[in-house]
């Protein structure tokens, strides 16, 4: 590997005075508080333009920076791109709503709480019925390292099949998920979908649910066209993963999105 020196990343600008995306630091638990709302609200409006609604479906969460045993997710049957600050909701491991006035999606529960409760390094995590990963869950197969983009996921995904294919709302299914991501950013569900989780933030984890969406769309496409593909070796894979599969990594290409959002959208503030 490379020498980065005190940097965190290869990407990091060893040159001084140039305009970088800086990790942001917190003078107390509600300025952090605010921010990690602001970023939640903003990756549903992502996962909006993107395409990834359907229904009620989908679910997006992140610690209290306070209150570590609780998390901020979006409100039940509000379509991602209507969710702002103010319809968040606070919710414990137990599915209770402590903050907030909308009800909690019982799947989303089921699935983030247990995960929360099982990995206390895990602040957030993404969950959503998007068509090209769930058309290549139902493979039962992982992502194949076909592309750079899906190095970034060598061996740091898992291909879960328990409860594949059953609608996750008791507890147990919630358990299977969480056994699953000890280690690992991200998850196949058999069956059913996609999810990622991040040590880092909600930004992270959610840009890499995007990402992971669209290794599935390559692997589909490939698979469609007939033609064996080349794998790239494991070692290659492995010096990429570590270069652009890092969680620092998903959070940098977050900001492209939220500087868009910031211009394009601002009433998610309100």
């Amino acid at each position: 590997m490379l020498d980065l020196g005190n940097r965190v990343s290869i990407y990091q600008p060893e040159q001084d005075d140039l305009i970088f995306p800086e990790l942001p630091e917190f003078a107390s638990f509600e300025e952090e508080r605010r921010h990690r709302k602001e970023r939640l609200v903003a990756a549903c409006r992502a996962f909006a333009q993107q395409g990834f609604d359907y229904g009620f479906a989908g679910h997006l969460t992140v610690r209290d920076p306070e209150r570590p045993e609780l998390y901020w997710t979006n409100p039940m049957c509000v379509h991602f791109d209507k969710v702002k600050v103010s319809n968040l909701i606070l919710v414990d491991h137990a599915g209770k709503v402590v903050e907030g006035d909308y009800a909690v999606n019982r799947a989303g529960f089921v699935l983030h709480a247990n995960v929360h409760e099982a990995h206390p390094d895990i602040i957030a995590m993404c969950h959503a019925h998007t068509t090209y990963g769930t058309a290549w869950c139902a493979t039962g197969r992982p992502i194949d390292p076909i592309t750079q983009d899906a190095c970034a996921f060598f061996e740091d995904h898992v291909v879960i099949g328990e409860q594949g294919g059953q609608v996750a709302v008791e507890n147990h299914a919630g358990s299977d998920v969480a056994k699953a991501f000890k280690g690992v950013k991200a998850a196949l569900h058999q069956n059913h979908g996609l999810l990622t989780a991040s040590r880092h933030s909600i930004e992270s984890a959610a840009f890499w649910f995007i990402a992971l969406e669209r290794c599935c769309q390559q692997q589909l496409a490939i698979a469609a066209s007939g033609i064996e593909p080349i794998r790239i070796p494991a070692d290659r894979a492995r010096y990429s993963r570590e270069h652009v599969g890092s969680d620092y990594i998903g959070w940098l290409h977050f900001q492209t999105i939220w500087n868009q959002l910031v211009e394009d959208q601002p009433d998610m503030f309100d």
